[in-house]
């Protein structure tokens, strides 16, 4: 019988790169490669759909069959390559000048390629403690893939004790992030020639009081006094960004549309439902008042996304683990949400340490340092000394 193929990570993370799995197209070809790889190791793989159908999380366990198994874990979905400016095929690896340029190659596909590389390298090698691999869909749009998998992962698998996130931090100790939610924003006018301005509502004009809302806020939270908690981050408060606008006909009549998304990153010690409550009051006060003007008029906002903060635990079981494997106390913070908090939520040990520096991410000619992705390999085999 021939022996299954082993691949390298850098193997692994040729055959990811080659799937075009942004947010909003499917991600099935890429999970049905790492189940069939993965099957051809002798280690079962088992899947969480997308209600739609069109994706998938794919996760696995090997070792004993016991609880408090070192999770790791990625995510799939990579952003668009639409309008940027690449020098290479961005569906392929490119190596030159001492790293590997493709879309995900950092943000995340470089991890998840080592961790599938760990986990079949603990099956084969054998170990006494459980090692887990969880691939999630749709973290870039919001970590919404995150926690049906892990409910999934729950009724399928003996319970993690430890969840390691690899997104991008250099190989660092990451203990803390902010948290984030968000709303689409639509806001209904009349239309009327702008010469009779006072009878016709405009969209645009009225979505700008929701967004001079956000930017008053801002001020006073850049103005406040900081928290123990919030002082570690950067920026240390909580802020609110409006990055996409459009609505309006015509320069000389009143908007009769206007949308526009709010997000809100939200320091660890401050109630994310609080601002989210705050940002909807604001939304049907205005809506109120300029329905007073024409009943057809209205906002209607919709939350699309929440990710709850990490904040770092005392004496935490997966902090200790991987200084242990980084050889690194130090740890920090970082600004942007991660699967970390949803794992913390259902109870896991999180952390976030991966390769790769978060400022490639999402740019043209992403790329991770091949230091970098040797680093995380280092780590890997640390890890499988660790478990065994």
């Amino acid at each position: 019988m021939t022996p299954p193929e082993t691949l390298s990570p850098r193997q692994i993370l040729d055959h990811l790169v080659t799937f075009p799995t942004v947010s909003q197209d499917t991600n099935l070809p890429l999970v049905d490669w790492v189940e069939g790889y993965l099957h051809s190791h002798g280690i079962t793989a088992h899947r969480q759909y997308h209600p739609d159908g069109t994706k998938a999380a794919i996760f696995a366990h090997v070792g004993p069959w016991q609880e408090g198994a070192v999770v790791l874990s990625g995510h799939t979905d990579v952003v668009p390559v639409a309008g940027q400016a690449w020098t290479s095929d961005p569906w392929r690896v490119t190596e030159r000048d001492g790293r590997l340029y493709g879309r995900g190659t950092c943000d995340m596909k470089g991890f998840d390629a080592l961790a599938i590389w760990a986990l079949v390298e603990a099956h084969r090698r054998g170990v006494k403690r459980p090692l887990q691999l969880a691939l999630s869909y749709d973290e870039e749009v919001g970590c919404t893939g995150a926690p049906p998998m892990i409910e999934a992962m729950r009724a399928v698998l003996p319970k993690g004790a430890v969840a390691v996130i690899g997104e991008p931090s250099r190989m660092k100790l990451i203990e803390g992030h902010k948290g984030g939610t968000g709303f689409h924003v639509h806001v209904r006018g009349h239309e009327v020639h702008s010469s009779l301005l006072p009878y016709g509502v405009s969209a645009i004009m009225e979505g700008a009081r929701l967004i001079a809302w956000v930017n008053d806020r801002n001020a006073e939270t850049m103005a406040r006094e900081r928290s123990a908690l919030a002082a570690v981050f950067d920026p240390p408060f909580t802020t609110l960004h409006v990055g996409m606008i459009s609505g309006g006909t015509a320069h000389n009549i009143t908007a009769g549309d206007c949308r526009f998304a709010v997000e809100m990153r939200v320091v660890p010690g401050e109630a994310m439902e609080d601002w989210a409550d705050a940002f909807e009051s604001e939304a049907l006060r205005l809506d109120a008042a300029i329905k007073a003007v024409h009943p057809d008029a209205g906002v209607h906002v919709e939350r699309f996304f929440g990710v709850p903060p990490l904040q770092p635990e005392a004496q935490g079981e997966a902090a200790a683990l991987v200084r242990r494997l980084t050889g690194d106390n130090a740890s920090g913070v970082v600004s942007y949400g991660t699967e970390a908090g949803q794992f913390k939520e259902a109870g896991y040990s999180a952390v976030v340490c991966g390769p790769g520096d978060i400022a490639q991410a999402h740019q043209a000619d992403e790329y991770i340092e091949l230091s970098e992705f040797a680093a995380g390999q280092a780590f890997m085999e640390r890890l499988l000394a660790e478990v065994a």
